[in-house]
């Protein structure tokens, strides 16, 4: 058993959950990951159980926040010490994973960003992620580079602490929380690769309420959140 459990939220994937685990087990030799089926309503589940994956199926939608908690819940009961946070759409490299398993001994959360060492291109997509940073840096004095990035790893602590809670969501707006608890947040160098199948949730309109609800929740909602020792 790997210390490390790769968790993929997966909602109508079909056309490219499989590719994403052969690549994935075909890269790490001593590989540990969970598929967590979100109630879709294609073949994901079916294509999973056929191949053998491991496999979580949920009977509805629960959304990103849901299944991600899942996943932690289950690294959780089974010991994992790192927990990945991974897209079932082919976009991740798994190749960063050993990177970011060293850098998270000294780190909370590693977070793979493609702006350590390149800069950010212009465009309207763009346009919300230096908002979004620029709303992290000012709340909480931390500059992380690449805010929207979904594939990142966290530490025993903090699987823990998604397990057993039930107000977390792996979002910008939980980064800069955990940020403001003390946790400490890494970046690592990396590229994204384009979505091979499938239609994006990220629409232009579903973009822009994505950043304005990212936006009110750092520089408001945080304010009066909870403080607490994690």
């Amino acid at each position: 058993m790997s210390d490390t459990l790769v968790i993929i939220p997966a909602f109508n994937e079909e056309k490219n959950i499989a590719n994403v685990i052969e690549r994935l087990t075909n890269t790490l030799e001593d590989v540990d990951y969970v598929i967590v089926n979100d109630g879709s309503i294609d073949a994901t589940s079916k294509i999973c159980k056929e191949r053998g994956f491991n496999i979580i199926d949920l009977p509805v939608n629960l959304g990103l926040a849901g299944a991600f908690q899942t996943g932690m819940k289950y690294a959780y009961k089974h010991g994992y010490k790192y927990a990945v946070q991974f897209d079932g759409d082919g976009q991740h490299r798994p190749e960063y994973i050993p990177t970011m398993r060293k850098k998270c001994e000294e780190c909370d959360i590693v977070i793979v960003s493609r702006f350590v060492t390149k800069k950010k291109p212009f465009s309207m997509r763009m346009m919300g992620s230096r908002l979004i940073s620029l709303a992290i840096k000012l709340s909480t004095g931390v500059t992380i580079h690449d805010p929207t990035s979904g594939m990142r790893m966290y530490n025993e602590k903090l699987i823990a602490e998604f397990a057993l809670r039930l107000n977390y969501a792996p979002e910008p707006d939980t980064v800069s929380y955990l940020i403001k608890q003390g946790m400490r947040v890494c970046e690592i160098q990396g590229e994204m690769d384009e979505r091979v199948a499938g239609i994006s949730y990220l629409t232009p309109i579903n973009a822009m309420k994505y950043m304005f609800r990212m936006l009110t929740s750092i520089i408001i909602i945080q304010s009066f959140r909870e403080k607490k020792k994690i």
